[in-house]
This record gives structure tokens, C-alpha cells and sequence, in this order.
């Protein structure tokens, strides 16, 4: 029996059902997302989160789809038995009004038919206003990879030296380099490679002891490297020339991770339940890299076969992440990591696609939560030369300290999680356009003022119209709790004062609960954007273990404050430190002795590019620094539970 439809042949003696029951695969329906016109066939019990991954569609979840976020938020417009019932989460979430209007979560919501799902405002994931630019400071110039040109007189009946041999005594003569050796691949190429460039040719030396590249010296083509910083939430790359230390172009994106979490937690969650979820999760950090670093070259004119150095760093779950090793440890008491040294490869062994010799070189990690990334902050900033005992803070979605000076240095790692960067908050975002990122409230009146990322100026330069904020970011949560505690609206505890009465204080069961930042009429997602009770209950619990790490640190130490406060990291370099000291974040120090020093775990990555002596240095620190685990401190619970209270807060000033 022949099946009418073209390529499909029936099993001798079949029925015609039997036959397409054999040839036809499971059904699969059709899920469409708007407003952005995505559409996909997908097998039944898929969830719509994933779907949109699969399908491109930025969905926010900052819990990497466990149901706890809540900002997934999407509007099914096809009839309810195209999806899965609501969930109890769901029930929880919306209420019966809005589920029956067709509100769910996608990480909760199956396909069970031919779908159309609409994307809030709210949740669609904008583009992140990554700051990470490259530092000014440098190092002196020695780095793993050097060229050096070299003439050869070609070989004669009187003179047949070998060409490999002749390059080494050539190199020998013209710029005293001894005992080289070289990669095999370079060695099955020479013989043209010289000929074609008529003996004139720069060689590329690894270490100098490897020559990974012969090539032309005419015309004379860059030498550069890459220095690569892996945070949770961005990548920063560095494309940086490696004769002149110079940085040619600097790329940055959020970490494609973020899609399946937040945080770390969550990722070695996916990890854990998904079968190929750490290649995967591998793959997609590689995969940016390898564009940043494409369009860095394309901003500099340069060939990926030009990039011959790469350094790595990151915390330790991205470090595992973005070498392919195994996580899984990672989130199991004790925490040990697969590997503690740094780690030399070829860039290509884990999907890098530059210079086929290209070189890879991780730097070490101190422990389970405190990364190449710490390591790299303290070869930049290099407490170990200095003798006033400073505090470097490295803030993001884990909070990374370290304490000392020339005798001796502390550190540790405190879960502060994704609250500063905006999530665990009602209307928490990243900084993107959209995102409040200053807040000012007056006491007594509790008018309002607030700076929106993509608008010059305070808010209120614009008519309401035009002001369309999205949510608030980690900066604006900050001054946001701060200036309430200020203004009265929320006391030492963190609750909100209960004989207070204002128009912008919103009760529920007669109790205030909330304060609103930005009016329905100022927003573009229709809702009064708040901050909550709630969120001041997150900010409290994500600054009281940042100031309790650092509390632990200084009592081991025997000091009772830092000489003075380092913030690195784009966020810490963003935050006021004003706001942050008003809040309690910081140990009491005077704001004069505070700052802020940019991305320095990417300056510790271009200088560990730039010099072999610092990739030394980062090995000495990570054997030397003392690890302090937190959680079997003693005095950790109760240092804990006292910076959870709010000081009193009389003024703050404003840079």
C-alpha cells in the first residue's frame, strides 16, 4: 500500500490507519507570542517559558522557572483548554479574577493545544545597560604571547638546515630566545609558510618556550588577546593589543544565562534536573563570548585568527560552567570545587573559535563561592603592597569581600542574592531603559523625585506621559528604602510606620503596606510602580548578610572598622555610597574613605593578560588569602539579625 502523501511508504499489509499511526510522529500544536510574532510547533506538556526560550521570546524569570519569581506574568488568548489548569502557585499569584481573564505564569502553564500568548510590558526582558567599561590603570608590559620578526637566509646545497631548526637559530641569534619548541600544527605548515613570505616572518611564542604561529611579517598583522570577565548577570570582553597593552575595543551583554536563573542556586538547579543542562548552559556563556569578541574585532578591523592569549575569570559556579566541568558539587555541602589552580588550555577545547594555537588561561578560585573573579579584584587592587587595611567589597548577585593589607588577608562570599540587581522586588528589574535608577523623597510632604535610565534629569522635567518607567533597579531600591527611612515612612525595623497618612501609602487590611514611587500615569505598564513591605524585607535580608560578612572579617581581623571601603563591580561602582552607608550596608567608615573602582575583576583580568607576573600573583593570593565560611561561624546569626535593623537616618548628601 502506497501513502498518498510524497515521501511516506506503508508497511506491507497495513491498514491505511495502521500506516499513518506508524509514519505520523506525536502531535504537536502551535504556540504564537505576541506582540512579538514568534511562532513555533512544540510537542504538548511544554512549558511556556521554555517555549519562548526555544522560540526567542525574553521572558523575565529570575528564578529560572521554580515558580517563586512570579515574573513570568503572560495573558493566554485562546480559549483555556489550550493550556494546563492553573497551578496552585498560579491560584496563589492571580486570584480567580485574573486567571479567569486568562493571567498565568509561564513557567507553570503547558501547552495542551494551539496557543496564542501575549507578553506583558512588565515581563518582557529589556537590554541591559551593562556598565563594565575597561579601566585606565595598566601594568607593565609582559605578556604569556609575544611576536618577534626574524630574517632567515633560505637554505643552500652548502647550508640545508632543517626549516624548523633554522627558525630556532634564527630566534636564537636575533633575539636571544633559547629552548623553543614548537605546537605540531605549526610545524605542518612551515615549510610553505616560509617560503611564501620569503624567509621574512614573525614568529608568535607562547611563554617563551612554544612557538604557536609562524606567519608573514609583511603585512604586519595585530597581536591581541582577550580578557574575559563571566559575571552571573553580564559579560564583559576586553580585546586588547598585545604590543602596546592598549584596549582596541571593549563588548559587553547580559550573561545568557540569566534565562535559566538569577542566580547561581538556580542554574545548578537547572543543572541537576535537566539531562545535558550544564553543556548546555556551557554552550550558551561560550557562545557570547565568541560574538562579543566578534564584534570587538569588527570595531578594530582584526581577524578572530588574530586573538592568540585569552584569560578567564568569573565566580566559581561560572567558572565550572564556562569550562564544562562538573557543577554539580558546587551546590552540595561542603561546596568543593572541581579545581582550585588556574587551568591552561587551548582556547578551542571548549568551543572558543579563535587562532586555531590560541591559548586559555583561567585564573584561580579561593573556594565554592569565592571565584576567579575575587582573585582578579585583588591582583588589581593588591592589598597585599599596601599597609592600611582596606575592605574590598565586589557586589552583585553574590556578594564577594575581602579584608587586609601586606600581613594579611580575609575573605568570604554572603548570599546578599539578586535583590540588588533588582529581583526578589515587586517591581524589580535590571537597569534598562525604563528602570528608576535615583530616588529622592522630600520629608514631610513625601514628594517624590526620580531619575529614569534613557531620560536626562529628574522625572518631573517631564510630563507624565513621557516619563514610562518599567520597574526599578538595584540602585533605586537602594536609595528608595534609604530616603523612606529618611523621610519616616519606614522605621528601624523595617516596617512601616503605622500612624503615618499620605496619599502615596497604600493599606491592606488597614495596615500600610506599600508606598508608591511612580503614579500609574508615569509608568508604561499602567500600575503604580511601589515599593513594598516585602521588598524592604528583601533589601533587609540582602544587606544585613553583606554587613554581617564584613563584620566577621574585621572581628577575625581585630579591627573595628576598615582604614577605608573598596566597591568594585559595576553594580558597587553604580550604587551611592551615601545611600549605602545610610542604610547600613556598609561598616562605618567616613564617605571620604569610600570608593568606588569600577569593574576591577576585569582590570585584574587584562592585567593577568597583559603581565605573566600577575598571573603569579593570582596563584600566590588564592593559596594565601584565609577563606572564612560564614556558616559555621559562630557569631555570624547573631551579626546577622543586628544589621537587619535600619539606622536613623538625619541627611544624605548628594555627590
Amino acid at each position: 500500500m502506497t501513502d498518498p502523501r510524497p515521501g511516506r511508504v506503508a508497511a506491507p499489509g497495513a491498514s491505511s490507519a495502521q500506516a499513518e499511526a506508524a509514519v505520523d510522529p506525536a502531535p504537536k500544536f502551535a504556540v504564537t507570542f505576541q506582540p512579538s510574532g514568534r511562532r513555533g510547533l512544540v510537542e504538548p506538556g511544554r512549558d511556556l517559558l521554555s517555549v519562548a526560550r526555544d522560540f526567542g521570546v525574553e521572558i523575565e524569570s529570575t528564578c529560572g522557572g521554580q515558580g517563586t519569581c512570579k515574573k513570568c506574568r503572560v495573558k493566554i488568548e485562546s480559549p483555556p483548554e489550550t493550556v494546563s489548569p492553573p497551578t496552585p502557585v498560579e491560584e496563589k499569584t492571580f486570584g480567580p479574577e485574573a486567571l479567569a481573564g486568562g493571567m498565568r505564569l509561564a513557567c507553570q502553564t503547558r501547552v495542551a493545544g494551539n496557543v496564542k500568548v501575549f507578553v506583558p510590558e512588565q515581563s518582557r526582558r529589556s537590554k541591559q545597560v551593562v556598565r563594565k567599561e575597561a579601566g585606565e590603570r595598566t601594568v607593565p608590559l609582559d605578556p604569556a604571547v609575544r611576536a618577534y620578526q626574524v630574517a632567515l637566509v633560505p637554505p643552500t646545497l652548502h647550508d640545508a638546515l632543517a626549516d624548523a631548526e633554522r627558525l630556532v637559530k634564527a630566534l636564537a641569534e636575533q633575539h636571544g630566545l633559547e629552548a623553543l619548541g614548537f605546537d605540531f600544527a605549526v610545524l605542518q605548515t612551515l615549510p610553505s609558510v616560509l617560503r611564501q613570505a620569503d624567509w621574512r616572518v614573525e614568529a608568535v611564542i607562547w611563554q617563551g618556550h612554544t612557538i604557536v604561529d609562524v606567519r608573514a611579517a609583511e603585512p604586519a598583522r595585530p597581536l591581541l588577546g582577550l580578557a574575559v570577565d563571566v559575571g552571573t548577570t553580564t559579560i564583559a570582553a576586553y580585546l586588547t593589543d598585545l604590543r602596546s597593552g592598549e584596549v582596541v575595543a571593549t563588548e559587553s551583554a547580559m550573561n545568557p544565562q540569566v534565562a535559566f536563573g538569577d542566580d547561581v542556586i538556580a542554574r545548578l538547579h537547572y543543572v541537576v534536573h535537566h539531562d545535558g543542562g550544564s553543556q548546555e548552559l556551557q554552550r550558551n556563556v561560550v557562545d557570547e563570548v565568541n560574538q562579543l569578541a566578534r564584534r570587538a574585532l569588527e570595531r578594530a578591523g582584526a581577524s578572530v585568527n588574530d586573538i592568540y592569549d585569552v584569560v578567564m575569570v568569573g565566580n566559581t559556579a561560572m567558572h565550572h560552567l564556562f569550562l564544562g566541568l562538573e557543577p554539580r558539587a558546587l551546590g552540595i555541602s561542603p561546596f568543593a570545587p572541581a579545581v582550585q589552580g588556574a587551568v591552561d588550555a587551548l582556547a578551542s577545547d571548549i568551543g572558543l573559535r579563535f587562532n586555531q594555537r590560541c591559548r586559555l588561561h583561567v585564573l584561580p578560585v579561593e573556594a565554592g563561592f569565592v571565584g576567579a573573579d575575587n582573585v582578579a579584584v585583588i591582583i588589581a587592587e593588591e592589598p597585599y603592597n599596601k599597609d592600611q587595611v582596606d575592605l574590598l567589597i565586589d557586589i552583585g548577585t553574590n556578594g564577594e569581600l575581602v579584608l587586609g593589607n601586606k600581613d594579611r588577608m580575609l575573605s568570604t562570599s554572603c548570599a546578599t542574592g539578586p535583590a540588588f540587581e533588582g529581583s526578589h522586588i515587586e517591581f524589580g528589574m535590571r537597569a534598562a531603559p525604563g528602570a528608576i535608577e535615583r530616588v529622592r523623597i522630600e520629608p514631610g510632604t513625601l514628594d517624590v523625585r526620580f531619575k529614569v535610565i534613557g531620560l536626562e534629569g529628574w522625572h518631573t522635567a517631564y510630563p507624565p506621559q513621557d516619563v514610562a518607567a518599567r520597574g526599578i533597579c538595584g540602585s533605586g531600591i537602594i536609595e528608595a528604602a534609604a530616603e523612606m527611612r529618611k523621610a519616616g515612612i519606614i522605621l528601624e525595623s523595617g516596617n512601616f510606620d503605622p500612624d503615618l497618612r499620605h496619599e502615596r501609602i497604600l493599606t491592606e487590611n488597614g495596615k500600610p503596606r506599600k508606598f508608591v514611587i511612580a503614579w500609574a500615569a508615569e509608568t508604561s505598564i499602567g500600575r503604580d510602580i511601589t515599593v513594598s513591605l516585602k521588598d524592604i524585607r528583601s533589601i533587609q535580608l540582602a544587606k544585613a548578610a553583606l554587613r554581617a560578612g564584613a563584620e566577621i572579617l574585621l572581628a577575625r581581623y581585630g579591627l573595628q572598622r576598615p582604614d577605608g571601603v573598596v566597591l568594585a563591580g559595576a553594580f558597587g561602582s553604580y550604587i551611592d555610597k551615601h545611600h549605602a552607608l545610610a542604610l547600613g550596608m556598609l561598616p562605618d567608615c567616613p564617605p571620604e574613605k569610600v570608593v568606588s573602582v569600577g569593574n576591577a575583576a576585569g582590570d585584574g583580568a587584562r592585567f593577568a593578560l597583559l603581565n605573566r607576573a600577575k598571573r603569579q600573583e593570582a596563584a600566590w593570593a588564592a593559596q594565601n588569602v584565609e577563606f572564612v565560611e560564614l556558616a559555621i561561624d559562630p557569631d555570624f546569626q547573631r551579626q546577622y539579625v543586628a544589621a537587619m535593623s535600619f539606622p536613623a537616618v538625619n541627611d544624605i548628601p548628594d555627590d
